[in-house]
């Protein structure tokens, strides 16, 4: 999406955003809430008046800034109810209307810094806790228990069991690096599909009335991989991959593939309906998604048409449903010596989010495997102090 003119931003932000009826109350004192709050803190927000947030680290201000953007545009341009509103879980007094300038200030800041040459503010930690309400996560231990009793992953188990009660557990996710060919061969031999033809032209909606009918609905993973759709000719092959490139760009949702030495994008359109099972590995899934080919990576959207152009090192996925789409996040942990936090936006969501409030998953990059996506992440933790971050409200 085109980045809007700074001015645009704010003034749309100020008037287009739909306000709620608390949009002008103060925030609650933080004393007033730890009276509130139960001693069991799982899968609460709680306002921190002076958070210890160390040094920050933003890859680049100008792609925070972009997804900020982009994701604002959605706001204002979608009709989305699950995505568009203030959330549910966070703080009853934040408002849509705070969203939207929550979003609009970060650009506002960036280019006036550039105009001004002056050192960056998003990366001053004391800015940032001038300017920001803190509103701390404490991950919701509870499902997160209820999940690790399902599954039959040891790894998954661990990590699931060892969320502290004070840190979310963050997940990196990252857009697969594959070799693809225009045509199947005997390694290539999986395609992405497009919608199948029976679908074409039809919104979702219109496909929810006919999914009895449908071809989409039809068929789990392991049928298509099997060559249920192939062999009836029930959809267009967009690419080919092989087996196991198809299970990985399952899971990320995107592929930047390699096709004769020019760089395409893919991703996800629309899934058979059928969950994702966070207690089985990628492979038993039987989600299925049908793929479009878009012009780079894209985040979350209700449409192909809509999705949000998103960056690496600035954007989380996410579950948009209950805390609603376009939340500043920083997460802290430790590297070496220091205390480092990070900013995104989030603009992604992913079937693992459903009821979940123990996790994010941060955009990492493009990596062909695990070798080189490990090597440049393995320095990132596991679990982090993690905030919602809310523009204070300014006082006449």
């Amino acid at each position: 999406m085109k980045l809007l003119p700074l001015i645009t931003i704010v003034c749309i932000a100020c008037s287009a955003i739909s306000d709620h009826a608390a949009a002008n109350a103060q925030s609650t004192p933080n004393d007033a809430i730890n009276e509130s709050i139960n001693e069991n803190k799982s899968g609460q927000f709680v306002l921190e008046q002076n958070p210890d947030i160390g040094q920050m680290k933003i890859a680049k201000t100008s792609e925070l800034c972009s997804v900020a953007s982009n994701t604002l545009d959605y706001l204002m341009l979608v009709d989305d109810n699950d995505a568009i509103h203030p959330g549910s879980v966070v703080n009853e007094q934040i408002s849509l209307k705070d969203v939207g300038l929550t979003l609009a200030f970060i650009c506002e800041t960036y280019r006036q810094d550039v105009k001004n040459k002056h050192p960056g503010r998003m990366h001053d930690s004391e800015f940032l806790k001038a300017n920001f309400d803190f509103y701390r996560w404490y991950p919701d231990k509870d499902y997160a228990d209820k999940i690790r009793e399902k599954s039959t992953n040891d790894v998954k188990n661990r990590l699931l069991n060892n969320i502290p009660e004070d840190k979310l557990f963050i997940t990196k996710y990252y857009t697969k690096k594959l070799k693809a060919s225009n045509v199947k061969t005997e390694l290539y031999n999986q395609a992405l599909y497009a919608l199948p033809y029976d679908e074409q032209g039809m919104t979702k909606v219109e496909a929810e009335n006919h999914k009895a009918t449908l071809t989409r609905f039809k068929y789990t993973r392991a049928q298509i991989i099997d060559g249920a759709l192939e062999n009836n000719n029930l959809a267009k092959p967009l690419i080919w991959i092989t087996e196991d490139g198809l299970h990985d760009v399952l899971l990320q949702g995107t592929g930047v593939l390699d096709v004769d030495g020019k760089t395409r994008y893919f991703n996800v359109h629309r899934n058979n309906g059928i969950s994702y099972d966070y207690a089985i590995g990628k492979n038993q899934q039987g989600r299925y998604w049908y793929f479009a080919e878009v012009p780079s990576i894209m985040g979350y959207g209700n449409s192909m048409e809509t999705k949000i152009a998103i960056k690496a090192h600035a954007t989380f996925a996410g579950n948009i449903k209950q805390l609603g789409l376009g939340k500043l996040v920083m997460i802290n942990y430790p590297q070496g010596q220091q205390s480092i936090s990070q900013l995104g936006v989030l603009a992604d969501t992913g079937g693992a989010f459903d009821n979940n409030l123990f996790q994010l998953d941060f955009l990492v990059d493009s990596y062909y495997g695990w070798s080189d996506y490990h090597q440049a992440n393995k320095h990132l933790p596991d679990y982090a102090n993690t905030w919602i971050l809310i523009k204070k409200k300014t006082t006449e």
